[in-house]
Order: C-alpha cells, then sequence, then structure tokens
C-alpha cells in the first residue's frame, strides 16, 4: 500500500520542478534580453540650441564692454550767488547758441550790494578830487613859502654884500658886517630846509594820492564784479549746443556753485565703456574699437583708460573717429570691442558659455549624423570677447553645442530633435 503513494507524490513535485525550471529560464532570458538593450539618451530640441563650427584662420583678440555715448565737452553752467528761479526760458532738448540766455535768477541783495559798491565809488572819487585839490593849495603854499625865503636870501645876501664893502672902507663897524653875514647863513639855511619839506611834500603829496587812486581801483572792482553778479543772474548758455539738463523750477532756490543747466555739442560724442577689470590688463592707448548704437557701428580708438577700477570694472574712453548713426545721442547706451590683437592660422570657434581662457572643458559635439551630440573635453587657450582658441579636443568642421548646457552636466550624449 504504500508504494502507489510515494509515485503520486513524485509526479506532483516533478511538475513543480518544471515550472519552477521554466519560470527561470524565462527570468534568464528576459535579463540578458534587457541588458542587451541601449538606454535611449535625453532629448533636446535643436532648434533651441546655439550650435558653432570650429574654424581655422585669422582669430580677432578682443574686449568688449557696455557703455553709453557721452558728450566729449560739457558746459557745466553753476551758480555764482544764492539766488531764485525766477523764469525759464529753454528746456533740455533746445539748441542754444553761447549768448542765449537759459534762465533768469533773482536776488534783491546783489542789486543793493551793487548800487553800494558803486555809490562807494563815486564818493572815493569825490574824494580824490577833494585830496588833489587840498594837496595843490598845500603844495602853492609851500612854494610861496620857498619863493619868500629865497628872496629874502637874495636880499639878505646884497645887503652882506654891501655891508662888506663898506667895512672894507672903514665906513661900517665890523659888528654889523657880521650880524648881516649871520642873517645870510640864517636865511640859507632856511631856504635849504623849506626845499626839503616842499620836496618831502610833493613826494607825500603823490603817496597820498596813490593810495586814493588804488582805493578807487579797489572800489571800482568790487563794484564790477557785484554788477557782473547783478549779470550773472541772467544765466546764458556760454557755448553752442544743446541744451542737456536743468534740473530747475520757477520760485527753486539755488545756493552758490549749485548746478543750474549743462549744455553739449550732440555732433562731438565719445564713447565710454566699461570693461571687466580681468579683461581690461591688456587694453592700451591707440587701440582700434568699435561700438555698436544698435543703429549702426563707429569706428574709434582708445583715448583715456582710468588708472583705478571701480566696480569690478575699468573706464575705457573711445574716441570716435567714424560718422555718427543717425539717433546717436548723449547717454545712448553702446556695446564697445576694442581690438587687442590678431591671431593668424589658429582653430578657434564662437564662445561656449562658460568657457575660460586656458583651460578645459566639456562641450557637446554634434554627430555627424546630427541626430546625436557626444560630450567631449576640449582644452581652450587665448579667448576673446566672442571667441576662443582650441588647443585640444576639437578638429576644423567640428560643430559644436555653444548655449548653456549646464543642466546636463551628468549626460555624455544627447539626442538632437
Amino acid at each position: 500500500m504504500d508504494i502507489p503513494i510515494q509515485r503520486s507524490r513524485l509526479a506532483r513535485y516533478r511538475g513543480w520542478i518544471v515550472a519552477a525550471a521554466l519560470v527561470g529560464v524565462s527570468l534568464a532570458l528576459t535579463t540578458v534580453a534587457l541588458g542587451s538593450l541601449s538606454v535611449e539618451p535625453p532629448a533636446v530640441a535643436q532648434a533651441g540650441l546655439w550650435i558653432g563650427a570650429v574654424e581655422r584662420g585669422e582669430m580677432l583678440l578682443a574686449v568688449q564692454g557696455n557703455g553709453r555715448l557721452v558728450p566729449e565737452h560739457i558746459q557745466w553752467i553753476t551758480a555764482l550767488s544764492a539766488a531764485r528761479v525766477e523764469k525759464i526760458h529753454v528746456r533740455p532738448g533746445a539748441a542754444v547758441e553761447a549768448d542765449t540766455v537759459v534762465l533768469e535768477l533773482g536776488n534783491p541783495d546783489l542789486e543793493l550790494q551793487a548800487l553800494e559798491g558803486e555809490r562807494q565809488v563815486v564818493a572815493a572819487r569825490a574824494a580824490l578830487a577833494e585830496l588833489r585839490a587840498t594837496l595843490r593849495n598845500e603844495r602853492l603854499t609851500q612854494k610861496s613859502t620857498v619863493a619868500t625865503l629865497k628872496i629874502d636870501h637874495a636880499s639878505a645876501r646884497r645887503r652882506a654884500d654891501a655891508n662888506a664893502q663898506l667895512g672894507g672902507g672903514g665906513y661900517l663897524s665890523d659888528d654889523d658886517q657880521r650880524t648881516a653875514r649871520a642873517q645870510l647863513e640864517a636865511l640859507e639855511v632856511r631856504v635849504g630846509i623849506e626845499g626839503e619839506r616842499l620836496a618831502a611834500l610833493e613826494e607825500n603829496l603823490q603817496r597820498r594820492l596813490s593810495a586814493q587812486e588804488a582805493q578807487i581801483a579797489s572800489l571800482e572792482t568790487i563794484a564790477r564784479t557785484r554788477r557782473a553778479q547783478v549779470e550773472a543772474l541772467k544765466v546764458r548758455a556760454g557755448v553752442a549746443g544743446v541744451l542737456q539738463e536743468l534740473p530747475l523750477e520757477p520760485g527753486q532756490w539755488v545756493n552758490p556753485g549749485g548746478l543750474l543747466a549743462k549744455v553739449a555739442r550732440p555732433d562731438r560724442l565719445k564713447a565710454r565703456l566699461q570693461i571687466p577689470e580681468t579683461l581690461a590688463k591688456d587694453v592700451a592707448l591707440g587701440q582700434p574699437a568699435r561700438i555698436d548704437t544698435r543703429n549702426g557701428v563707429v569706428d574709434g580708438v582708445v583715448e583715456r583708460i582710468d588708472p583705478a577700477a571701480s566696480g569690478g570694472t575699468v573706464t575705457v574712453d573711445v574716441a570716435l573717429t567714424g560718422a555718427l548713426p543717425k539717433g546717436a545721442r548723449p547717454d545712448l547706451h553702446v556695446v564697445g570691442t576694442v581690438e587687442l590683437d590678431r591671431l593668424p592660422d589658429v582653430l578657434h570657434v564662437r564662445r561656449p558659455a562658460y568657457a575660460q581662457p586656458d583651460a578645459t572643458l566639456g562641450v557637446f559635439r554634434v554627430d555627424a549624423d546630427e541626430r546625436y551630440a557626444t560630450r567631449v573635453n576640449v582644452e581652450f587657450g587665448r579667448a576673446s570677447a566672442t571667441t576662443i582658441e582650441v588647443l585640444a579636443g576639437l578638429a576644423e568642421g567640428d560643430r559644436v553645442v555653444l548655449s548653456d548646457m549646464s543642466t546636463h552636466d551628468a549626460r555624455d550624449r544627447l539626442k538632437l530633435e
């Protein structure tokens, strides 16, 4: 009875074993099949990519910076004294001549000061005339005194000579002769003293006149200055050009030195660029440049480089040598490219995103069938504003993705759609 039961169990276990074997073989075959299949890379839209070709030939080394157009010469008009804005004749954008009255200011105190200065000049001139009259009388009086003494001296000399002759004939005593001689000598001394006094008076009179005349000249200068301040209340452009700025309104008060207006010539402009300080080290005076105003491109040359950096940039002024395109005006935003050098016969490509000079970067190279792009490591050399030298990793004619592909850093291959 035991034999039939064992056989039935064997038969049943055999079926399970066969089923398990079949499942294992099926799983193994499925694993092999899946392993033999390649994973499809992620797809990107080719229309949204910036693709450039590797070229061989001359490469332009240049740096680029944003900036704006500024006038070569700006006439800053400032207030000479405190005043109130009375009237504005022209507004920014208007063409002006050198004598065009831009605005009028008012300050009654200046008018009073100018009148007081003129009154002081008139008073000083009257004092000078009175001084001249007084000094002339003093000089005439002294001259009269000297002349009288000279007459007395001549009379004393004649009397002394006569006494000497009479004394020699025995008709006059020695005492009378000595008296006459003493009177003559006394008059000679007085004539000399009064003559010196007259000369000193002449010199003193001249000094007093010169001092008064100098005072008048000083008062006239003060009066002219005050009158000029009054005249300056009619603010004129000073140069021919276009009024660029006038930050005032009627009734506003301005202090001395405050900005009233700014005038510039719109046909004499230059470009003021902000070059990144890391790129400005090779910029030099006289280098050619091209300024893009978005309405045209104009040639120029570097004429000034700021000796100090500010905010991570260096200011570079470019004198424009070509004709200004239409629409060029002060404060217009521009993009400038300064040419540093030209490299003959080098392998180069448009500068990919994040590509740095003398560095290695992984970029996607488009395959020959243009269906896929494969990452390759490229060694770059010298760089320009828009191009960079290729030292290794690419060949002439290769097409590479220049766009920012940082979102695919973990991928080595992409499908182009």
